[in-house]
């Protein structure tokens, strides 16, 4: 398997599309709780256009779990670090609920490095202490299964949870054997990074989406988000938390369009 030396840290990662090296790059950025298996629905239809780079976030999947806690300094740097390492100059960038957040850190802070943004249902600022302190102490004390119930119903809709048991499983699966201090650190990281302040200072064009059923980062922080960012638009989906899994088709026409639009 792949895995790249980042930040004293070793990520894995996956390559798709490579055939084409000339195609633009894309780097996908994985929500809390998953791995880059959150993008198979995009895979097919993303490769024939770019050179897909997806990777577990530091203490997800299969990428170590270094002592935490994790900042978003840390999460921002693994990403421009892999991109160093695999000689990537410029990539577009897309990312869900975490990986959105990673996103406006990289925008902000990074922008000479990115091409265009995609921010889905996430925020400037998700959550408070009331939540991250408490999770980051279960998942830490109790394991993830006993987070398993309570976080993953929030992910999608009722509708979608009924009609998809075996997306539902595969969801679990990776969610139950994600590293618990690893998860535990990445909500210190959540909790700690409020990046309002910067996202008025990004640059590239910037789509964010929100899911209107979203309970963890609601349409109001999405429209927040968007109208944060110079030029940015503002899509919101009949989705819940992780919309490009529960509305693929409709998320892949929209982020292909805005990635590959004038």
């Amino acid at each position: 398997m792949p895995y790249a030396a980042v930040n004293d840290t070793q990520l894995f990662y996956r390559i798709d599309g490579a055939a084409n090296a000339t195609a633009p790059w894309l780097v996908l950025s994985n929500s809390l709780g998953s791995d880059v298996s959150m993008w198979t629905p995009q895979l097919v239809e993303f490769s024939k256009h770019f050179r897909v780079l997806r990777y577990d976030t530091r203490g997800h999947g299969h990428s170590e779990a270094p002592q935490g806690p994790y900042t978003i300094e840390q999460l921002t740097g693994d990403v421009i670090g892999l991109m160093d390492l695999l000689g990537i100059e410029r990539a577009h960038f897309a990312g869900v609920s975490m990986g959105g957040l990673t996103g406006v850190g990289l925008g902000a802070r990074f922008g000479h490095r990115i091409d265009r943004l995609v921010l889905c249902n996430t925020a400037a600022k998700i959550g408070s202490p009331e939540v991250w302190v408490p999770r980051a102490a279960k998942a830490r004390s109790e394991g993830m299964l006993a987070l398993a119930d309570a976080v993953l119903p929030r992910w999608y809709t009722a509708d979608f949870i009924s009609r998809h048991p075996l997306v539902m499983s595969q969801v679990r699966d990776v969610f139950v054997h994600t590293d618990k201090d690893g998860y535990a650190s990445n909500c210190e990281a959540i909790n700690a990074a409020d990046l309002r302040g910067e996202a008025g200072s990004i640059q590239a064009p910037t789509l964010v989406i929100s899911g209107t059923h979203d309970l963890a980062a609601t349409p109001a922080q999405g429209r927040e988000l968007a109208e944060s960012v110079p030029g940015a638009r503002y899509v919101e989906l009949d989705a819940a938390h992780i919309s490009n899994v529960e509305l693929a088709k409709e998320w892949n026409k929209l982020v292909l369009e805005f990635l590959q639009g004038a």
